[in-house]
């Protein structure tokens, strides 16, 4: 039976503003190339993998953060990824570069988590990709330094990182949270109001055994 805070599906959606790393980071946590690194979809994509009886669910997002997204366009994206991750993420995992977090940027991403629910950031860690700058300082930056405090100082650096310690704290974000999904409500219509068609147009489900070292990290 599984304890208080505990999940037996564990579903991450993954945002940032770069295709490649979030699919990259996607086909990391699942231990397969499920997703495309270099053709970047205009939708939302669902991949899962399977561990030993628990499931890890990676949804990949489109170039929500865009500066030229319409409001119609990103409401669509945000409606299909609630669908797809229902009955709600548990962890949004932001794939950040530094020399691209500017103060516009972070009011993008936050803006795009506070259209998830208020409990966004109570759900959220950061992986933050290497900068191409050694030496910038770039880490403490005011926009990325506050947006550290924003998701509770939960953060990891994406260089040298190991699948375990990424899974590990995947499943500590859900525990904090007692286990509950983020409650999406602005889009709990996200499902039944779907047709019947376009139920049959959602992309298929990607399938993939992971990895020993997934199975060895015993979230």
């Amino acid at each position: 039976m599984a304890t208080a805070g505990s999940v037996s599906e564990l579903r991450v959606v993954l945002l940032g503003n770069s295709w490649c790393e979030r699919s990259s980071v996607g086909n990391f946590i699942l231990g397969a190339a499920v997703f495309n690194t270099k053709e970047e979809w205009d939708r939302c994509q669902r991949a899962s993998g399977e561990r030993e009886g628990n499931k890890v669910v990676v949804i990949n997002t489109p170039d929500l953060l865009h500066d030229n997204i319409s409001e119609n366009r990103l409401t669509e994206h945000l409606k299909e990824c609630v669908r797809l991750s229902h009955p709600g993420p548990h962890v949004f995992l932001l794939v950040l570069q530094p020399e691209h977090f500017t103060e516009e940027h972070k009011q993008r991403l936050c803006r795009v988590l506070e259209r998830f629910s208020d409990q966004s950031f109570d759900h959220s860690l950061m992986l933050i990709s290497p900068s191409r700058e050694e030496g910038s300082g770039l880490m403490e930056q005011p926009p990325l330094q506050d947006m550290i405090r924003k998701c509770r100082y939960r953060y990891l650096k994406w260089k040298n990182l190991q699948l375990p310690e990424l899974l590990t704290r995947l499943g500590q974000t859900a525990k904090e949270n007692n286990g509950e999904p983020v409650s999406c409500e602005v889009f709990e219509d996200a499902t039944s109001a779907l047709p019947d068609d376009h139920q049959s147009q959602k992309p298929k489900e990607i399938r993939h055994p992971l990895t020993e070292a997934v199975k060895a990290a015993g979230m």
